[in-house]
């Protein structure tokens, strides 16, 4: 296999312009749905091509990677399900407003209470994308009906999903600072167990506690909902905003 020094980011990438100016695209198809739901329905191929883009998906860089990561999840989650176009098209509606929703990093002001996160829906619609309340243990969810359904297979992604980018997430850091102990004013996403989809706990560390050989692994947060003490391996810290 030859391998040769990675080239300049493209023109494009280094370029203030608007959102969108320069895009990629990448098909995750083709993918069967029903023409219709009742006996004797049958399927057929959506976004099927004859043409195919060269098998480099790493020039994409981190876009490329978050298209993986639901490409990967997608096929396990509905498998050999058959939907409908529109079931479909719903589910995937719900997993792009998910992904929308991530952090991606910490805004700083001048008010040390502050909260403030970028995320991708920041440069869609100008605001952070707020779920609707919703069932959160999939439990309570059955197959009886369509939209249950639908449902069913969102949640399952989402639980697969947000593991995934908060190991990136941590990942990410420990590569760019090493092993620097977490810092008071850092802003966090808490992992916590079965959350509704596009909600992210934050908190900003207002204290920290070293263990006798100074590294801290335990630190104090203040979140919307009060003051906790977390351990380190549940928090993922966001990375700065730099003008």
């Amino acid at each position: 296999m030859s391998k040769q020094r990675m080239g300049d980011f493209p023109k494009d990438r280094v370029t203030l312009k608007r959102p969108f100016y320069c895009c990629g695209i990448d098909y995750a198809g083709p993918v069967s749905v029903l023409k219709y739901r009742g006996r004797g329905a049958k399927t057929t191929k959506e976004i099927e091509w004859h043409t195919i883009y060269p098998l480099s998906p790493h020039f994409g860089g981190l876009w490329e990677a978050g298209v993986k990561w639901v490409k990967f999840h997608l096929k396990r989650v509905v498998g050999s399900i058959n939907l409908t176009f529109e079931e479909f098209y719903t589910l995937l509606s719900q997993i792009e407003a998910a992904l929308n929703s991530r952090p991606l990093v910490r805004l700083v002001d001048n008010d040390i209470d502050s909260l403030n996160v970028l995320t991708p829906s920041h440069f869609l619609v100008g605001e952070e994308i707020i779920g609707p309340p919703e069932t959160v243990e999939e439990s309570k969810l059955t197959l009886k009906g369509r939209w249950d359904k639908v449902q069913k297979l969102k949640l399952n992604f989402w639980n697969r999903w947000q593991i995934d980018y908060l190991n990136s997430i941590q990942g990410r850091t420990k590569w760019k600072s090493g092993t620097s102990n977490i810092k008071i004013g850092d802003v966090i996403i808490i992992k916590e167990d079965n959350l509704p989809p596009s909600v992210w706990p934050l908190g900003k560390v207002i204290s920290t506690h070293p263990g006798k050989d100074g590294i801290v692994r335990v630190v104090t947060l203040k979140t919307k909902k009060g003051l906790y003490q977390r351990p380190i391996v549940k928090l993922c810290i966001l990375p700065v905003h730099q003008e």
